[in-house]
């Protein structure tokens, strides 16, 4: 069982109700089509990115190396998702974090992915609707920050999860195929076997109309690092209830 001190690492997350929904977007890419019906398992997923504040915690008792960007101003404040992590980088978080609390974090599958930044909107464009990403402000939007945004200044979505898809391209568990819908399992899919890239979902700071859409796919050598790359962790069921 975990002590105080690991019960302190614990990432604020949200449940995400088990059920079927319609996973891509007819209007999209051809990566995401065809559209099609997908049931996921509950989860939790976190409410909102990593963040410095977070990933430094890994940092000093690790001994991992610090980011790409860890120190450039429009991305160093603490409550800004850390950017400049590879997909190994991610993992490597997630193995610490689980051994250290006790409970087994993971990377989300594209499908967990997108049914969470959904939120019960079946159809819609985005996590808040079919509104275009410029036109939306909320308290402490800054069209020109040059970087993302702090965590949680919007308002979340019907799951209770913010910055879905506004702040950073966030790594996936999976490995990436534009082709993967045509053969996709109905029931928790998991992402093809092998791949040379690995998904990412959401939006970007740098990106806001390609990539924010909530069927939007994109994918990135798990190598590289990038300074609109984050991630947020995911929890199976067994594990929430231990």
């Amino acid at each position: 069982m975990p002590g105080e001190k690991e019960k302190e690492l614990l990432p604020q997350t949200a449940a995400v109700p088990e059920g079927y929904f319609l996973m891509g977007d007819e209007r999209g890419q051809d990566n995401e089509k065809p559209v099609h019906r997908v049931w996921v398992d509950r989860f939790l997923l976190g409410r909102v990115p990593v963040t410095n504040r977070d990933y430094a915690l890994f940092v000093e008792a690790s001994g991992a190396p610090e980011p790409l960007f860890w120190r450039e101003v429009m991305f160093a404040h603490p409550d800004k998702p850390v950017v400049g992590v590879s997909w190994h980088d991610a993992t490597a978080y997630c193995d610490w974090l689980s051994k250290r609390t006790g409970k087994t974090f993971r990377l989300p599958t594209e499908a967990e992915w997108e049914r969470a930044a959904r939120g019960g909107l079946e159809g819609k464009l985005y996590p808040w609707g079919d509104q275009a990403p410029h036109e939306r402000r909320y308290p402490g939007y800054d069209v020109d920050s040059g970087g993302p945004e702090r965590v949680g200044l919007n308002e979340p979505n019907g799951f209770g999860l913010y910055d879905m898809s506004e702040g950073v391209h966030e790594w996936c568990g999976d490995f990436f195929d534009p082709n993967y819908y045509q053969i996709s399992p109905e029931r928790n899919p998991q992402g093809p076997p092998s791949g040379q890239r690995r998904a990412s979902r959401g939006g970007s700071w740098r990106h806001h109309v390609k990539f924010s859409r909530s069927a939007a796919r994109s994918s990135l050598n798990p190598f590289f690092k990038y300074a609109d790359y984050g991630f947020r962790v995911a929890m199976s069921v067994r594990e929430m209830e231990r």
